[in-house]
């Protein structure tokens, strides 16, 4: 079993689209987490979401980019503020309890980040990335959205992206 979470945070070309899967390192989620790990697809590293060098959250958790890292500008905001914002949505996700902390060393996560290749403020992407990376995690715990809201809204809501 895993749980699933999604949130867009922002605006502009430093707006973040979080895709996560939360699971038991021994489950679905914990194979695909060490398949990522070593299967590395150029351009797309995976990496690990650090605080700082030599400090990792837990639950563990890697980073997919989910666009195209062209260069040296692109690996830094990934490997920079897009890598220690999720960190920390995941670490204040424990220490708010959103993330039981009993559960820290079974549990991995991934999150499929997305940063816009024309993005330059660094404080934006931290900011949008956190935000968004702590509500698709609270969304996967509460297993939101619920399937009477998707079906209420699914006419109405209107997609940022398309139409």
């Amino acid at each position: 079993m895993y749980l699933n979470g999604e949130a867009l945070v922002g605006e502009g070309n430093e707006v973040a689209h979080i895709d996560l899967l939360i699971g038991d390192k021994s489950g679905p989620v914990g194979q695909a987490f060490a398949v990522s790990l070593t299967n590395q697809v150029e351009k797309h590293t995976p990496l690990f979401a650090v605080i700082a060098p030599n400090l990792v959250c837990k639950p563990i958790t890697m980073i997919v980019p989910k666009v195209t890292i062209r260069g040296m500008d692109d690996a830094v905001r990934n490997f920079g503020p897009a890598q220690k914002s999720v960190a920390m949505a995941v670490a204040d996700s424990v220490e708010e309890g959103i993330i039981p902390k009993e559960n820290v060393e079974d549990l991995c996560i991934i999150v499929g980040v997305f940063i816009h290749p024309a993005a330059q403020d660094n404080e934006k992407i931290y900011q949008y990335n956190y935000e968004a990376t702590k509500l698709a995690i609270k969304r996967a715990i509460k297993e939101e959205p619920s399937i009477e809201e998707i079906l209420d809204k699914k006419d109405s809501a209107e997609h940022p992206f398309y139409g």
